[in-house]
């Protein structure tokens, strides 16, 4: 098994193509397909799932934009986009459509070597990001149940150190999550809640 990098290429010109499986080649990545339209490049790149993708903007059935927003969307491939012409909206919607780097023809190797690596640094910081953002949201979450289970256990009379160590002493014995002990006393307590609707009526009275 290859441990290089391995690309998809999408150009509807044939020369240019050939020239940019070359260029990449001789750049030590591993071309897995070359194909000339971005509904192919969709199909490919879902298939293949390879670490980059360099998709030219103008190809027929369907263009370059397009086809990079879906494959971003598949979440395991970097794009860059290749461009005849160099206008700042078209950069933009390239951007807009996922794509990590943008290229504007004639491509030399001397560019296209380290637009590739831009793009692939991009892509795993983004994923890095993501990952973090999902690990703090799991966390701030598992703090509000903890909170709420402690809640449940001081309203039957325990401080705010007991509740906690016995969620931790639960958690310890059973070798699970805090939060997954916290979700079960907070079931059980909305459990007899249902069973006995007229408890806190009779609390009150």
């Amino acid at each position: 098994m290859s441990d290089r990098l391995s690309v998809l290429v999408a150009e509807d010109e044939s020369l240019i193509r050939i020239d940019l499986v070359e260029m990449l080649t001789e750049l030590g990545y591993d071309v897995v397909a070359a194909v000339g339209d971005g509904a192919e490049a969709i199909e490919q790149a879902t298939r293949l799932q390879p670490h980059l993708a360099l998709l030219d903007i103008k190809m027929p059935l369907l263009d370059g934009l397009s086809a990079a927003e879906q494959i971003s969307a598949l979440g395991t491939t970097a794009v860059v986009m290749l461009t005849a012409f160099s206008q700042p909206e078209l950069a933009e919607r390239a951007t807009a459509a996922g794509a990590m780097a943008y290229l504007v023809k004639p491509v030399s190797k001397a560019d296209l070597g380290p637009a590739m690596v831009l793009a692939r640094a991009r892509f795993a910081e983004r994923a890095e990001m993501s990952g973090q953002i999902g690990n703090l949201q799991g966390q701030l979450e598992a703090r509000k149940v903890i909170d709420r289970a402690k809640g449940v256990l001081q309203s039957l009379g325990m401080t705010e150190p007991e509740a906690f160590r016995k969620l931790q002493r639960a958690a310890m014995d059973e070798r699970r999550a805090m939060s997954d002990i916290a979700r079960d006393v907070l079931a059980k307590f909305d459990a007899s809640e249902k069973a006995d609707p007229t408890q806190s009526e009779t609390d009150e009275s």
